[in-house]
C-alpha cells in the first residue's frame, strides 16, 4: 500500500451473517469513505476479524451491511508469503490478475464448509483508504491475492461456494480440538 491507513475509531464486535442470508448475495453498493458511518463500520470489521480465531479478511456483507467495505490482514497466517499489514478498502476492484490456481478456503459465514477454489495468483487492486478516500493500488500474491479476492468477491454478492470448481471440491470443515485433560474432557 503506497500510504498508511488512516487512524480509525474503535470498532464494535458485529455478529457474522451466515448463508444463506440474502445480505450475502447482494451486490454492495459503492460508498463515501469519508462517511463517519462507514469509517465506523470499517473499525468494526477490523475489531470483529481480529476477535475470530484463524480469521484473515472480513466483509461488509458479512456484518449484514450491503456496501462495498473490507478489510484483510494476513500477517500472522502461515501461508503467507507477501504482505502489506491491515488492509482496509473501500469501493476497492480487481485491475490485473495472473493465472488461475486451486488452492482451499473457507469463510466464517459458510463456518461448516470448505472448498477448493481457482483465484489469480498475483493481482493488482485499486481502492480508496476510510476517512480521506485517498486512492491506492495493492500489487501482490499468493495467499494475500486469495483473501483479497475473496473479500472483494463478498462486496459483488458472492460466496466462495459460488467458485468452487465442483461439487466435489466442496468439504466439511475439521474442527480441532485439543486433547482431553486427564479427567477426559477436551480443553
Amino acid at each position: 500500500m503506497s500510504r498508511t491507513l488512516p487512524t480509525l475509531p474503535d470498532g464494535r464486535i458485529l455478529d457474522v451473517v451466515r448463508a444463506p442470508s440474502h445480505v450475502l448475495s447482494v451486490s454492495g453498493s459503492p460508498v463515501d469513505p469519508a462517511d463517519p458511518a462507514m469509517v465506523q463500520l470499517c473499525a468494526d470489521l477490523v475489531a470483529t476479524m481480529r476477535i475470530s480465531p484463524g480469521c484473515v479478511g472480513l466483509a461488509a456483507p458479512q456484518v449484514g451491511v450491503s456496501a462495498q467495505v473490507f478489510c484483510v490482514d494476513v500477517s500472522a497466517h502461515p501461508k503467507t508469503r507477501t504482505m502489506h499489514g491491515l488492509i482496509v478498502l473501500v469501493n476497492a476492484e480487481i485491475l490485473e490478475a495472473s493465472r488461475n490456481e486451486k488452492a482451499r478456503e473457507g469463510c466464517m459465514s459458510v463456518p461448516e464448509l470448505t472448498g477448493d477454489v481457482k483465484r489469480a495468483t498475483k493481482i493488482t487492486v485499486a481502492g480508496q483508504l476510510p476517512l480521506t478516500g485517498e486512492r491506492v493500488l495493492i500489487s501482490t500474491d499468493a495467499f494475500e491475492a486469495r483473501a483479497l479476492q475473496h473479500e472483494i468477491d463478498h462486496c459483488a454478492g458472492m460466496l466462495f461456494l459460488d467458485r468452487v470448481v465442483g461439487a466435489h471440491a466442496v468439504y466439511p470443515r475439521k474442527m480441532y480440538l485439543k486433547p482431553p485433560d486427564a479427567g477426559g474432557n477436551a480443553r
